[in-house]
């Protein structure tokens, strides 16, 4: 009885303890509700005349534990006064057949026809060369409204479904958003087409009201713009359509909050009335000091600029590159300082086990046993990463195969990106089974998933076999992509495009297909390898 007391007092005092010190941590009302440093994602887009082939480029990495499967969802004629619903927890669902979790907002008219679109966690490209990247801001908890109808994946489903180009999808989801309300945190979306690029923000217009606040900038053609999980949009000049759009409540919202007073003599900054955190963290501040050496921007810095002109036009592969990114041989490399004597040289080397994606609680062990050896910097890419994608728009090229997603499951850092165009109309049966859930073989995610991690054990004698594998896929790619796209444009030379586009799309159907299966097999013979190299332990 004396040891059930003592337990129970442990227990009660421990409760209160937790309660008070949760009590105390969380953000006043009035504070950014969103922690970047533990999920997030990262997109980085580009604008036509900053790249080297003249594509406009949005991405993805989808950093924390949602869905990785994904499909093709078709083109569809819907009957005359049909409506679509409205859905939310579609983005942990195990299968596409799977409706545990997921629940019915409400519906909205359909349209006559709806388009095709590649059917991620966060819907990204459809068969039109209309793309989207994404990354959770955040923003002030008064503007969340739980009412509201649209979470941001709805939303970007409804473009992809009824929307050719970046400037549609933007107006329609303020439509959207102003009749039927805002449902979620704040989201930024970069949306792209063939000839432009858009960074666009949203938050919810507070409780018990049905719209939305909203803002949407459009990249100068010869930059790259950076959204890290932080609003990023500053002034607005709403009188320059052709470059800025917002809600009507843009300004409005923010004077009756009291986040901006007009009489101060301030301009307005949408990142500082609804957010009010600094717009920038390691990330975008990476990004811009890599293409733009010579920028004068600090960490300290109140702001960076809101995009910039990359010093050289960056390609494919210089994206792909920053999405591997984890700043080694930088300041920032958190495994700089976990060095051990070589026991055949006897010179100090970096450890074979450490590597950039070490758990938190290995990051707690080694600074318990030398305090600071290891300094925790957000990197670009992390182990946490469900998929990530890098999309091409190609105005010169028909669009099945104009646009390219560049995907990758799990860790961008360690997993070789598949092309998928925009005219594939299916993919392998195992993309469509997600890796967040219980172990399957039949299961492409897994197949990264399993080799990643296992590389992770000991990343000084794994990594190279790693790092092999995405250059080899990613050559690959690269070196038959001219024959490809001379392929498809021979179809349009020889027949009637219905015909040709019928053609086009067969034709890429397969390679994608194809190639996945390849990336895919290679991946399960790396984590094969892994456990032969460390079946005696590791």
């Amino acid at each position: 009885m004396k040891n059930k007391k003592l337990i129970f007092g442990i227990n009660f005092s421990l409760s209160l303890i937790l309660t008070a010190f949760f009590l105390l941590a969380w953000p006043h009302e009035d504070q950014f509700w969103f922690n970047s440093e533990e999920a997030g994602c990262t997109s980085i887009i580009a604008g036509r005349l900053a790249t080297v082939d003249g594509s406009v480029i949005t991405a993805h990495s989808c950093d924390g534990n949602y869905r990785n499967w994904l499909n093709i969802v078709p083109r569809k004629k819907n009957p005359a006064g049909s409506t679509t619903k409205i859905y939310s927890g579609l983005m942990h669902t195990e299968t596409p057949w799977d409706s545990r979790n997921v629940s019915v907002r409400g519906e909205i008219p359909e349209v006559e026809e709806t388009f095709a679109y590649l059917n991620t966690a966060y819907p990204c490209m459809n068969e039109y060369q209309l793309a989207i990247g994404e990354t959770t801001i955040g923003g002030r908890r008064q503007l969340y409204n739980p009412e509201g109808l649209f979470v941001i994946e709805e939303l970007e489903r409804i473009m992809l479904q009824r929307c050719r180009t970046a400037r549609e999808a933007i107006k329609l989801a303020g439509e959207l958003v102003k009749t039927y309300g805002y449902g979620d945190t704040g989201e930024c979306l970069t949306i792209a087409d063939p000839k432009e690029v858009w960074h666009f923000e949203i938050f919810g217009a507070g409780l018990g009201q049905k719209g939305a606040v909203w803002a949407a900038v459009r990249i100068p053609d010869d930059h790259i713009g950076v959204s890290a999980n932080l609003p990023r949009i500053g002034e607005i000049n709403l009188k320059d359509p052709n470059n800025y759009m917002a809600s009507e409540n843009v300004i409005s919202l923010a004077v009756e909050k009291g986040w901006y007073d007009p009489s101060s003599g301030k301009p307005f900054r949408f990142w500082e009335a609804y957010s009010g955190r600094k717009p920038f963290g390691i990330r975008e501040y990476f990004i811009f000091k890599t293409l733009a050496p010579s920028l004068k921007i600090s960490l300290d810095d109140e702001a960076l600029p809101f995009s910039i002109k990359p010093e050289k036009k960056v390609s494919l592969r210089d994206i792909l590159k920053l999405y591997r990114e984890t700043y080694a041989g930088t300041e920032f490399d958190m495994t700089k300082n976990l060095l051990v004597k070589d026991p055949k040289t006897g010179e100090m080397i970096k450890s074979p086990v450490a590597n950039p994606w070490m758990s938190r609680d290995m990051i707690l062990l080694l600074n318990t046993l030398k305090p600071g050896v290891v300094e925790y910097q957000r990197p670009i890419a992390i182990a946490a990463c469900a998929y990530a994608h890098v999309i091409q728009c190609r105005s010169w090229l028909p669009d099945p195969v104009g646009a390219i997603c560049w995907f990758a499951f799990d860790n961008p850092g360690q997993s070789a990106r598949i092309p998928i165009f925009a005219g594939v109309t299916e993919l392998p049966p195992s993309f469509e089974i997600c890796s967040q859930h219980e172990f399957r073989a039949d299961s492409a995610a897994w197949a990264f998933r399993r080799a990643n991690r296992l590389a992770t054990v000991k990343w000084g004698e794994a990594g190279k076999f790693i790092e092999e594998a995405i250059k080899e896929f990613e050559e690959k790619a690269l070196d038959e992509l001219p024959e490809i796209e001379k392929k498809v444009l021979q179809f349009y030379k020889a027949f009637p495009a219905e015909e040709a586009t019928t053609k086009a799309k067969a034709y890429l159907t397969k390679y994608t297909n194809d190639f996945a299966r390849a990336a895919i097999q290679k991946y399960w013979e790396l984590g094969n390898k892994f456990w032969s190299m460390f079946a005696r332990g590791f």
